[in-house]
This record gives C-alpha cells, sequence and structure tokens, in this order.
C-alpha cells in the first residue's frame, strides 16, 4: 500500500555564482558589481500515471564573506521535505545523492522519526543517476543561454523564470528521468 501511494523524489542543489564583475570604465572601481551568492534545492517527483512535479526552494546567503554557510543547512532540507510532503498529500520515498548534508545526523534523525519518509542514496559519484542533474542542464540551455546578467537580482529572476517554465512542462521533468535510464516500476506483480 505504501509503494503505491509514493512519490519518488530526487535532490540536488544548484548553485548559480554571480561573482564579482568588472567593466573598463575611466574611473577606477566604478564598474564592480558586488558578489551575492544564493542556492536553489529542487526536488523532481515522480508518480506513476500522475503528472511529474518539481519543486524548488531558493535562498540568498547575505553573510556568506563573514564566514555564514555558503549552501543549504540541514533545516533548509527539511523544511523543504515538510513543504513537499503537504504539497504532495503522500509518502515520500526520497532519492538521495551523498551530499554531506543529506547525510548529516539530525536530519537523518529527522527522516527515522517519520514514517512518511523512505531515504535511499545514490552511488557515489553518480550524478548521471539523477534526474534533477538534467532540470539544470535545462535551465543552463535555455533561459541561461547567452544571457549577461546586469545585477544578481536578474540572474535570480530568470532562474525562477526558466525553473517556472519546467514546472508546467512535465514532459521535461520525465525526460530527466528516461534519460537517467531509471524507470518508475512497482514491486508488486500486477494482475493481468
Amino acid at each position: 500500500m505504501l509503494r503505491r501511494r509514493s512519490r519518488l523524489l530526487d535532490d540536488a542543489a544548484h548553485h548559480p555564482h554571480l561573482g564579482p564583475t568588472r567593466t573598463y570604465t575611466p574611473h577606477p572601481g566604478a564598474g564592480t558589481l558586488p558578489a551575492h551568492r544564493f542556492s536553489i534545492a529542487a526536488l523532481a517527483c515522480y508518480k506513476q500515471g500522475e503528472r511529474s512535479r518539481l519543486i524548488y526552494r531558493p535562498k540568498r546567503h547575505v553573510d556568506h564573506k563573514r564566514g555564514g554557510r555558503r549552501s543549504f543547512t540541514w533545516t533548509d532540507y527539511r523544511d523543504l521535505l515538510i513543504a513537499a510532503h503537504r504539497q504532495l498529500g503522500a509518502p515520500i520515498v526520497l532519492v538521495w545523492d551523498n551530499l554531506n548534508v543529506h547525510k548529516d545526523r539530525r536530519l537523518r534523525e529527522f527522516i527515522d522519526t517519520h514514517d512518511w519518509i523512505t531515504c535511499y542514496f545514490l552511488p557515489a559519484y553518480a550524478p548521471d543517476l539523477n534526474p534533477v542533474e538534467g532540470i539544470w542542464s535545462l535551465l543552463r540551455r535555455s533561459s541561461q543561454a547567452n544571457t549577461a546578467f546586469t545585477d544578481p537580482e536578474n540572474l535570480i529572476s530568470t532562474i525562477r523564470r526558466g525553473l517556472r517554465q519546467i514546472q508546467y512542462r512535465s514532459n521535461l521533468i520525465n525526460g530527466c528521468l528516461t534519460e537517467t535510464g531509471l524507470a518508475l516500476t512497482t514491486s508488486r506483480r500486477q494482475r493481468q
């Protein structure tokens, strides 16, 4: 029963970074844009017989230059899982890569205490098995291709727009799963 109602989720984080950009101006320092950092975590959600979904959360890192964290924390991933569970309304089968925060003790404890999450890990160094890597590839080839960003806000809004376009086209999300060579199957025998 759990397997039939479950959704397969895959997660990967994308860290677009707009570094300090310099332009040639007659005044030194006048053409420097500040460096800002933000991250995006995404879940590709698949359920047999239903439309595939993409759930993502961006996060701006305001204090990354003063020693603050420059990526998602375990609480950010916990909150993303809770939001996905609410939005999907079904148990979650989570397939993660081996990112160190995914294996954080506190996040593992959270997953172990909730019966609506079942977690599996992909083999090490296997981005070709991760459908979300295909999402980032689509994003880079479409909305980010041949674009000169004027400022960090322009980059963020372009990425959000690109992810929204992918969200509305479930065939693209399905294609990312197909590209991995993986398929959704049930462990039960089907009646004929």
